[in-house]
């Protein structure tokens, strides 16, 4: 094998598709500390029993396990750092208040999650704790639309789901684990076919909700049709109406919003209300949140929470490409003065490259459109003519 090669859907970050992630890494968590959320860095490897508790059986198959040498227990090398900031809420910082967390690393996922996904995505996310109410929601739905538009996406689509919709249809229904776990699958695909062959044999009374959940997508009108063909159940209708509430109060906003009762993506440990949020010229998510209030009872205290996250990979791939930066093209040179001019155009925020002379610049992420000279002993920057601007 050529020793360069790198596994399948792992890969380098060249110059300028890093210069943008890190401008926008820099950039979210500025912006997330000005919403008041405090920056946590927690480690790569944890103990599996830690990583995956209370996330279902999604996260464990993502999970990369390996032996610790040092105490022979398993270890898991992260695939989602939201698990790890529940930890640290519930374990280390302790508080009694509302507690807000931002994270950006990697994790490492055994499988792709999305056509262009890769397997060592750069996560940014938010996670707020302590608060049960619908402006915790919001703060962080909003948050996650001002995040895409901040990575140059003018008009992302908001589309949003509960958990306990499809857990209140569900509720009472006589069924295996297999057969359970068959329905689930094919309700995420909206699969009509295979739903009607798993409730076969059901009373109607259950079977027909069941089926309804494939059709009910679209704008927030179909909030009102799911309200006639759902279980008037108290779960089921508190969920329908706190969904109406923020589509609601993002459609004032101007941004479009979309439902789809049937999206079961984090199902296992999503506790209500789901979004994700979309491109229009992408299929997967570019960001996915939600509540998940259960999580830190296995860290023995349970909390509210609710967050999003996002790949910086492919929100800096989805993002219009930012144009090269300025930058002052220096011959390097002994002659006097040239030293403390380059150190003051730099302390300036220039950038200033020093090349030897006639060599040619080959870089993409910068334009060097002005050049470092020198007359009578006094060092200038003059424009380049743009044939010699590299």
């Amino acid at each position: 094998m050529t020793a360069w090669l790198l596994p399948e859907r792992f890969s380098d970050v060249l110059p300028r598709e890093a210069a943008t992630i890190e401008t926008l890494r820099r950039t979210l968590l500025d912006h997330a500390t000005r919403h008041g959320y405090e920056l946590v860095i927690p480690p790569l490897l944890e103990f599996v029993d830690s990583l995956l508790s209370g996330t279902g059986q999604d996260l464990d198959l993502q999970t990369f396990k390996l032996v610790d040498q040092v105490s022979g227990r398993t270890l898991g090398l992260r695939a989602d750092m939201t698990p790890q900031a529940a930890r640290i809420d519930a374990h280390l910082l302790n508080r009694q208040g509302v507690v807000r967390l931002c994270y950006c690393d990697s994790v490492v996922h055994t499988h792709a999650q999305g056509v262009y996904a890769t397997r060592q995505p750069l996560q940014f996310g938010v996670e707020c704790y302590g608060h049960a109410g619908l402006e915790a929601d919001l703060e962080v739905q909003q948050l996650a639309l001002h995040s895409l538009r901040l990575g140059g996406l003018a008009q992302p689509a908001l589309c949003l789901a509960d958990a306990r919709v499809v857990r209140g249809v569900l509720g009472g229904l006589v069924a295996g684990p297999l057969r359970l776990s068959a329905m689930l699958e094919a309700l995420s695909r909206k699969d009509v076919a295979r739903l009607q062959q798993l409730t076969a044999g059901l009373p109607a009374a259950q079977r027909e909700p069941i089926l309804a959940l494939t059709e009910l997508s679209g704008d927030v009108g179909v909030l009102e049709q799911a309200r006639r063909v759902l279980p008037q159940r108290d779960v089921v209708q508190r969920a329908l109406d706190e969904l109406e509430q923020l589509a609601r109060a993002h459609a004032a906003s101007a941004c479009d919003v979309q439902i789809d009762l049937a999206d079961l993506r984090g199902y296992h440990y999503h506790s209500g209300v789901i979004f994700g949020l979309y491109a229009a010229d992408r299929p997967d998510a570019l960001a996915r949140g939600g509540r998940y209030d259960e999580i830190g009872a296995s860290f023995g205290r349970s909390r509210p929470a609710t967050g999003f996250s996002l790949d910086l990979r492919e929100l800096a791939r989805a993002a219009p490409q930012a144009a090269p930066r300025a930058a002052v093209r220096a011959q390097w040179s002994q002659q006097p003065g040239y030293a403390q001019a380059v150190r003051e155009l730099r302390e300036r925020g220039e950038v200033v490259i020093e090349l030897p002379p006639d060599a040619p610049f080959e870089g993409d992420g910068f334009r060097l459109d002005r050049e470092l000279a020198c007359a009578d002993g006094r060092w200038f920057v003059r424009e380049r003519m743009p044939a010699d601007a590299g």
